[in-house]
């Protein structure tokens, strides 16, 4: 007989609760600390987001135990107390929905080990299998309804989680993968093979959670649909992708666009949805909102001026020992600069791009922009990509170095080598963190941001090391400084920017731009800036894309009118988006030092013809 739980999916669409660490952390606990443990020494807190999240119209609600493994409590030290926090967790949730006055189900969630299995890490298949039959069996005791295994980037370890549990209980369990915005996982699964693969792990559920927003999982939602074999679905998105602003991580997509997101879900098949990182009850709230009016339910819930001319820029005495790069030549002449973004290919052929950084060579490119490890994914290395584009074209490089990944010694290593070899242009960046669910066991260094990294890149040029050690002969590097006029917190940004060039910023490059007049506004709210801009443009390619982009990418405001443009363009979308970043290449071209170009889905022809507007 199938347990209740399966038999209420079976009646309509569930929603289920939002993220917990995400509340959790705005009422004060401390990112770095364990959440899991809070069942223990803090329930209060707990049982208050249980409560919201009830409050808000949720109909199931997942127990604070996502890394209540023995792998992942033991970076706390807490890897002897696995039942007791399990245990626990569950009893708080169930207690809370007890006086809920309806039902409410309590989903047990169970994370990734923490850990890789063999033969890339070092935890064997039983000891994985044994970390999560421990973990189901402290849930199993504290009475939950149902499992939830969530956000797992390798279907091997998902299979082994799915055992544990199917050795101690029949009770349903719900499967959920992390995809990357390329619509696959982590580990480069599709959809349709991701369906097959976990429905014949015999689970009463299946689906996605984490990492990306609600446009990426509802096309992975389509493509599982087919493949699913009639059994529920279940899609839980972030809201959008995380900005940093100070410590802090910043989800952008608001309630109302993940609400109407949820209601689309739902109507393309989905039988549960909800939130992961970065959502709130507010967002739950909407979705009750949106599922209520939109979906019939068997149990409806009442939720309660022109900027100045630049300066020329500014050169040292390096300057007399090696002649400048393009970029820094260009700049210093106030020649209008164009420089188009490329991103290191993930495998290891760079053909493509070559082909590419081609044909804007032939358009008149002269600058082209590497990117370094875009948000938090691996791809080539950065250096080495800029080498092989430049070997191959003869283009300029402007190489984009972010404090991310390596430590302060291996920054110093890293920028020696790109001079050494001829690599000059550097754009200075904090770096993107690493994703939820993106390598989840990736750890991010971050010994400086990036003002750090330009005050260092400063030194190098006097030649010193960030310790004031001499490295011989000083270094010639061309530093530019990342500028994003539309960040949450404008002030601080201001702050930083001036704290950027400051420290030895020559020059400042923006994130993608559609509102001149916002970012005139910007930069008049900053006062003089001493270094010339390159204004960020970002062609669109549809409503969809604009979207996107607006709702769910941290440092992108598109306008209402120019997403409304491309809603009645319909199929001539991308003819209008390309208009209208010709229209903004040219008014830059009569504002500001220089244009940045950033193509999307590698579409460098889209690039090309934007630039037909500078002839």
């Amino acid at each position: 007989m199938p347990h209740a739980f399966s038999e209420r999916l079976a009646e309509g669409a569930l929603l289920c609760d939002g993220a917990m660490g995400t509340v959790l952390y705005a009422r004060g606990v401390p990112l770095d600390a364990c959440f899991d443990v809070l069942n223990l020494n803090n329930p209060r807190v707990v049982q208050g987001v249980h409560a919201d999240y009830i409050g808000a119209g949720a109909d199931a609600i997942e127990t604070n135990t996502f890394g209540a493994n023995r792998f992942k409590l033991a970076v706390h030290g807490l890897e002897s107390q696995v039942r007791e926090i399990n245990r626990r967790g569950a009893r708080l949730a169930r207690d809370v929905r007890e006086s809920a006055g309806r039902d409410v189900w309590v989903l047990g969630s169970m994370g990734p080990l923490g850990k890789y299995l063999e033969p890339i890490g070092t935890v064997t298949a039983d000891e994985a299998r044994e970390a999560f039959r421990e973990q189901a069996e402290a849930l199993l005791e504290g009475g939950v309804d149902a499992f939830v295994v969530e956000t797992f980037s390798d279907l091997a370890e998902m299979a082994l989680a799915v055992q544990a549990i199917r050795a101690v209980t029949d009770l349903p369990v719900i499967a959920q993968m992390a995809f990357t915005d390329e619509g696959v996982t982590f580990m480069g699964r599709p959809p349709a093979e991701v369906a097959r693969t976990v429905r014949a792990l015999g689970v009463q559920a299946l689906g996605a959670n984490c990492s990306v927003g609600s446009s990426t999982l509802y096309d992975v939602l389509e493509r599982m649909v087919p493949e699913s074999g009639g059994l529920p679905l279940a899609i839980q998105p972030n809201a959008g992708l995380p900005s940093r602003i100070g410590e802090r991580l910043i989800y952008l997509s608001s309630p109302a666009y993940m609400a109407d997101y949820a209601g689309r879900m739902v109507e393309a098949g989905a039988r549960l949805v909800g939130g992961c990182c970065g959502t709130t009850p507010a967002h739950t709230a909407a979705m009750r909102e949106t599922l209520d009016r939109r979906i019939p339910s068997p149990r409806r819930v009442v939720a309660r001026a022109p900027a100045p001319r630049p300066a020329p820029v500014e050169t040292t005495g390096i300057a007399r020992m090696l002649p400048p790069t393009p970029l820094a030549r260009k700049l210093e002449a106030r020649e209008f600069v164009v420089t188009v973004e490329l991103d290191p290919p993930r495998g290891h052929t760079v053909d493509k791009l070559v082909q590419g950084a081609k044909l804007l060579k032939e358009k008149g490119v002269e600058i082209v922009d590497i990117n370094d490890g875009s948000l938090g994914r691996v791809r080539m290395s950065v250096l080495a990509t800029a080498l092989l584009i430049r070997d191959h074209t003869g283009l300029d490089i402007n190489m984009h170095f972010t404090c991310r990944d390596r430590n302060l010694m291996g920054i110093q290593a890293d920028l020696l080598g790109a001079h050494a070899l001829d690599i000059r242009n550097i754009l200075a960046m904090t770096g993107d963190p690493p994703r939820t669910g993106d390598y989840a066991n990736a750890t991010a260094v971050f010994d400086v941001d990036g003002v750090g990294l330009i005050g260092i890149l400063r030194r190098m040029n006097e030649g010193l090391d960030a310790t004031g050690s001499s490295i011989g002969d000083p270094t010639a590097f061309c530093i530019g400084a990342a500028l994003n006029p539309a960040a949450e917190d404008a002030e601080r940004e201001i702050e930083r920017m001036h704290r950027k060039i400051e420290a030895g910023a020559r020059w400042l490059q923006t994130q993608p731009v559609y509102d001149l007049d916002a970012l005139e506004g910007f930069l008049a709210r900053a006062g003089r800036i001493p270094v010339p801009v390159l204004v960020g443009i970002l062609p669109l390619h549809s409503f969809r894309h604009a979207e996107f982009l607006h709702n769910e990418v941290p440092g992108i405001t598109v306008p209402d009118a120019a997403r409304a443009r491309l809603r009645d363009a319909g199929d001539g979308a991308l003819r209008a988006g390309i208009d209208m970043a010709q229209r903004l290449v040219a008014e830059v071209r009569r504002r500001h030092a220089g244009a940045y170009l950033m193509p999307s889905f590698g579409r460098f022809e889209v690039v090309a013809e934007v630039l037909d507007a500078l002839h």
